[in-house]
C-alpha cells in the first residue's frame, strides 16, 4: 500500500484522547491524489510514482503538460509530485490515493515551504548574541562582525553567515504522529507543527526514521 500523499494545510486546532490529554495539531486535506504517471525499473532506473492533486484548467497549462496528462488519460492537476516507495506495484496510472492510506499512530514526515520572513539580520536570522549595548561599543551592536581578513584569506569565507532572506524555504519535519483520520472528509490531523502557511501544499510519507 502506498503511503505518501499531497495535501493542503488547512490550520492548527487541538484535540482530546481518552484519558481527556490535549494534544495540539495541524490538520491537512489529504488528496485525493490520482497517479499521474509510474516510473519502472526497466524503463526509468528506479521504481517511483507521480500523484497529483488539486485541480486544473486546461486552458492554464502549456502543451508538454497538457500532453502529459492526455497520455495518462486524467484531469489537469494543479500539484505534481514524485514519490519513492519501496513497493509500487500496488498502483497503476488512474489509481487513486486518498486519506485512508494513514491510520492513527502512524508515523510520518511532512515537507512544506517555510513562511517568508522578509530580509533579516544574523540575530534574527540564526541566534547570534549582540554586542553589549554599552558607551564605546558603537552603533555595529547587532552587526555580523569581521568578514575576512585583509591579507589571509583576503575573501568572506564560504557558507558565513550573513544577513539576508530568511523563510520561504523547505523545510522537512520528521517522525510526526497522525492523531486522527477523516476518511469521509479526506482530512488527517497531525501532532505538532507542520511548515507552511494555511492553504500551503505540503507532502505527507512514512517516515524514514520511524
Amino acid at each position: 500500500m502506498v503511503k505518501a500523499i499531497i495535501g493542503k494545510k488547512i490550520g492548527m486546532t487541538r484535540v482530546f484522547d481518552e484519558n481527556g490529554k490535549m494534544i495540539p495539531v495541524t490538520v491537512i486535506e489529504a488528496g485525493p491524489c490520482v497517479v499521474v504517471q509510474k516510473k519502472t525499473q526497466e524503463n526509468d532506473g528506479y521504481e517511483a510514482v507521480q500523484l497529483g492533486f488539486g485541480e486544473a484548467k486546461a486552458s492554464a497549462l502549456n502543451k508538454p503538460a497538457k500532453g502529459h496528462f492526455e497520455k495518462a488519460g486524467v484531469a489537469p492537476k494543479r500539484e505534481l509530485k514524485e514519490f519513492r516507495l519501496a513497493d509500487c506495484s500496488a498502483l497503476n496510472v488512474g489509481d487513486l490515493v486518498k486519506a485512508d492510506v494513514f491510520a492513527p499512530g502512524d508515523k510520518v514526515d511532512v515537507v512544506g515551504i517555510s513562511k517568508g520572513k522578509g530580509y533579516a539580520g544574523v540575530i534574527k536570522r540564526y541566534g547570534h548574541r549582540s554586542l553589549k549595548e554599552t558607551h564605546g561599543t558603537g552603533p555595529v551592536h547587532r552587526h555580523a562582525g569581521s568578514n575576512g581578513a585583509s591579507a589571509s584569506p583576503s575573501h568572506v569565507i564560504k557558507g558565513k553567515k550573513l544577513p539576508g532572506h530568511m523563510g520561504n524555504t523547505q523545510v522537512t519535519v520528521q517522525n510526526l504522529e497522525v492523531v486522527k483520520v477523516d476518511t469521509e472528509n479526506n482530512l488527517i490531523a497531525v501532532k505538532g507543527a507542520v511548515p507552511g502557511a494555511n492553504k500551503g501544499i505540503v507532502y505527507i510519507a512514512d517516515s524514514v526514521k520511524a
